[in-house]
């Protein structure tokens, strides 16, 4: 991999998680992704389950994990299959994991080739009652694709039927939210990427300049250092482009007196930060460009500081809707007669500010948690307000990742330049 060994001792301590709130007598079993197709022989990018790598740190595909607390032969407590390698496959593909490197990067001790993997199953299921299986519970997943964890399930449950079938999905879930010091590390090592990305952009942006040649500087900088490149697909979205929230076509040239909006963030060892940054295409802005900016500022700040232990999402963005409220109103886009007839179910400011404040960022740009769950010590969030006018072609989003700690929180962007007049300052540098 070209990023730094994370070390076993997080996968270790997360598998020790996972035995603590499995019933007695159980296995569970984790597949890795698929290499997805494209066209004829073509292929993606190989992007690694994330419970998988969450569990055991391989970043490999055609790999498994089975984890069994309870079996009476401690060497088969844990047990990692990977890929049997050979010179063929080294000469095509490149390296494969040895089983002392497999040992190495996931602190498990019992490694076999992945062909070893029903037999050793059928052994441990001898003394098991329960099986837990992972099924994508994300709340926004719509995906059609089958996945090999979807046709693991359907042979696993087919062929071992009298077994007692458990979710894996919210065990994984519940660990997963808090984050680990080393994995918030790893989030703070893509965050300052994001942060050498977005500091090139501030000298390399001018009037004429086109959105993919932005995304190309981005790109550049992330892959230099040892990233994969972008958490997710970016938004460089100038002038009234920026008024579509998922607008990802980064076609167009930038004009004299436009903003530029930029919904960008590195990935680092698959661990993703998630930034957005407004910035005026001729380094400066206008009064009403900056009067919306600091609005939406201030409304990020505020968010901020309601990221506290105790609070939920529900609560916390009915709070920020009343912050927003009020930002809106002294800038002339809604009235407080709008708010007093406004409808409960989509308020005054929805037509401005129709997104939600915040999700958990992790292994997934959209971490995995439930949206109920009280916010805890060690929960990473983005915070993103914005202001949208097409009328005016103007659309500011600022966002930065926070985690939450035990008095309050800690801004892992808090280096990236956000102030209106720092930007500019740069930008005429």
């Amino acid at each position: 991999m070209r990023y730094e060994h994370i070390g076993k001792a997080l996968f270790i301590k997360n598998r020790e998680k996972l035995k603590a709130k499995m019933k007695p007598n159980s296995v569970a079993i984790i597949c890795s992704n698929d290499i997805m197709p494209t066209n004829a022989d073509g292929t993606m990018s190989f992007r690694q389950n994330s419970n998988l790598l969450y569990f055991s740190g391989i970043d490999q595909e055609e790999s498994m994990l089975i984890v069994a607390p309870d079996f009476p032969n401690p060497k088969m407590r844990e047990v990692l299959f990977v890929r049997e390698t050979n010179e063929l496959i080294a000469v095509w593909e490149g390296h494969k994991y040895t089983m002392e490197e497999a040992t190495e990067t996931s602190g498990v001790e019992t490694v076999m080739w992945v062909d070893k993997f029903e037999n050793t199953l059928n052994t441990i299921l001898a003394e098991t009652d329960n099986i837990y299986l992972y099924n994508n519970e994300h709340i926004r997943n719509g995906s059609e694709v089958e996945t090999r964890s979807d046709r693991f399930n359907k042979w696993c449950q087919t062929k071992y039927g009298n077994y007692n079938f458990e979710r894996l999905a919210p065990i994984a879930y519940d660990l997963r939210t808090v984050k680990e010091e080393r994995e918030i590390a790893l989030m703070q090592t893509a965050c300052d990427l994001t942060d050498s990305g977005f500091r090139r952009i501030l000298e390399f942006v001018k009037p004429g300049v086109w959105e993919f040649e932005v995304e190309a500087e981005y790109l550049h900088e992330f892959v230099r250092q040892r990233s994969k490149g972008f958490a997710y697909t970016p938004i460089i979205a100038g002038g009234g482009n920026a008024c579509v929230l998922h607008y990802i076509e980064n076609k167009d040239q930038l004009k004299d007196g436009d903003l530029l909006l930029m919904d960008v963030g590195a990935e680092y060892a698959n661990y993703n930060a998630d930034m957005t940054r407004v910035i005026p295409v001729n380094g400066r802005f206008t009064d009403r460009q900056k009067a919306v900016y600091n609005a939406v500022l201030r409304v990020k700040n505020a968010a901020t500081a309601l990221l506290t232990p105790g609070n939920s999402i529900p609560d916390y963005h009915e709070a920020v809707g009343e912050i927003m409220s009020k930002e809106l109103v002294d800038l002339g886009l809604i009235s407080l007669e709008d708010i007093k007839n406004e409808n409960p179910d989509w308020p005054a400011y929805k037509k401005y500010f129709m997104h939600g404040t915040s999700h958990h960022i992790g292994l997934d740009v959209h971490d995995v948690a439930s949206i109920y769950t009280d916010f805890k010590p060690g929960m990473v969030f983005t915070v993103e307000p914005g202001i949208y006018i097409p009328d005016e072609g103007i659309g500011i989003r600022l966002e930065d990742d926070i985690v939450i700690t035990e008095d309050g929180h800690l801004n892992l962007m808090a280096n990236i330049p956000i102030e209106a007049e720092e930007i500019e300052d740069i930008m005429n540098a």
